[in-house]
């Protein structure tokens, strides 16, 4: 079992972060899942026949209905399946989402994409350490965290038919706080979990656990990506 903290911690009142093999197989695959991403939106920008094909409205709608059914088939039903096919499941998914945020290169300048990246690695890094290190209880807010995403939702589908760019900077500024915060909610639930001493590291039970673990953290990432990239603006004319 690894463990890494600060020098010195223990005179300075800093709590020791345990990464558990469960964690970092989480983590694992969650770089693995952003990588494929960012592999695959280079690649549909940088091929035309490709972009076009990514910016058919039909396609695009295809495309997310297909990423919404693959998450929902991997929440619900990974415990049914190997892990080689989660595995693929999990690639698939961040494949499609790549060749949907394709389109992002489309809309926004290199800049802002670049600093809305940095500011959410930053975030995500920051976060992902107080929900390792907190004492405080984040699972006790999950019907608030649940209530702030449904609300979230159908505030972004209202903003559809009023257009409202008040609006959406307020739908924006609330979808980074609710992101950020779920990020460290979610690391203190997969740690929790990675904490079970039942799980064998080396079990499919363990290797599944950390796929989906992946999933909800890359999740967290691209949202809070998006979020902010829409407050950091930058939009092409």
């Amino acid at each position: 079992m690894s463990q890494f903290g600060f020098s010195g911690e223990r005179s300075l009142g800093i709590p020791r972060i345990e990464i558990r093999p469960l964690m970092r197989g989480v983590y694992m695959w969650m770089a693995l899942g952003l990588l494929t991403t960012a592999a695959v939106a280079g690649f549909t920008y940088s091929t035309p026949a490709l972009l076009e094909i990514a910016s058919n409205p039909a396609v695009f709608i295809g495309a997310i209905i297909g990423e919404l059914v693959l998450v929902l088939a991997l929440s619900w039903g990974i415990r049914r399946m190997s892990p080689t096919v989660a595995g693929l499941m999990f690639f698939v998914y961040a494949a499609v989402n790549g060749f949907t945020l394709s389109l992002i290169f489309l809309a926004y300048d290199l800049g802002a994409i670049g600093a809305a990246f940095l500011t959410t690695a930053g975030l995500f890094g920051a976060m992902t350490i107080v929900g390792l290190v907190t004492q405080v209880d984040l699972t006790k807010y999950s019907t608030y965290f649940m209530m702030a995403i449904i609300g979230l939702v159908i505030a972004m589908v209202v903003n559809i038919f009023l257009q409202s760019s008040g609006f959406d900077l307020l739908i924006s500024f609330a979808g980074v706080i609710i992101f950020t915060a779920l990020t460290a909610y979610d690391t203190q639930k997969i740690k929790n979990m990675a904490s079970d001493p039942t799980i064998d590291a080396g079990s499919d039970t363990a290797m599944k656990l950390s796929i989906l673990g992946a999933l909800t953290l890359y999740l967290d990432f691209i949202n809070l990506f998006l979020f902010l990239l829409r407050l950091f603006g930058g939009r092409r004319d």
